[in-house]
């Protein structure tokens, strides 16, 4: 006999995953993750899966997905796990989920060159200050 699923209330959920109480009913009311259940006095359960769940709507919003893409995606990744789609229909999901990861893919690279300019712009910056840091003091610093 199996055990049933532990529930969270919402506060420790936001520590969980470092998410505010406001995201995590958002996403809620969007249809994102939905609450699992709900206790006698009303407030929201989550079990682990709605956790991995919001971690992996974390992640997604990390790289800019739109609210209707974290949908369509979840529900993609669900009908999937469910597998009862007919070798056609699974093939059609799949080749969505491929597109997915395309999009994962080109805003990795976007990403990349993001950190690669902004890692030059330090540089630059630096090189900048260094020389002002090998400056002898001036008598007005070295007054104070």
């Amino acid at each position: 006999m199996s055990q049933p699923a532990a529930h969270m209330q919402i506060g420790e959920v936001a520590e969980r995953t470092d998410l505010s109480l406001r995201t995590i009913r958002y996403y809620g009311e969007v249809g994102l993750v939905v609450p699992s259940a709900r206790s006698r006095g009303g407030f929201r359960l989550y079990t682990e899966a709605d956790v991995g769940r919001l971690l992996l709507v974390k992640r997604m919003k990390l790289l800019e997905f739109s609210v209707e893409d974290m949908g369509e995606l979840l529900s993609l990744l669900d009908r999937l796990a469910e597998g009862a789609e007919a070798e056609a229909e699974h093939a059609a999901l799949l080749h969505r989920l491929a597109g997915f990861e395309s999009v994962v893919e080109e805003r990795r690279a976007a990403l990349r060159r993001r950190l690669s300019v902004a890692e030059e712009f330090g540089g630059l910056l630096r090189d900048q200050r260094r020389p002002f840091e090998t400056q002898p003091a001036s008598e007005e610093t070295e007054r104070r």
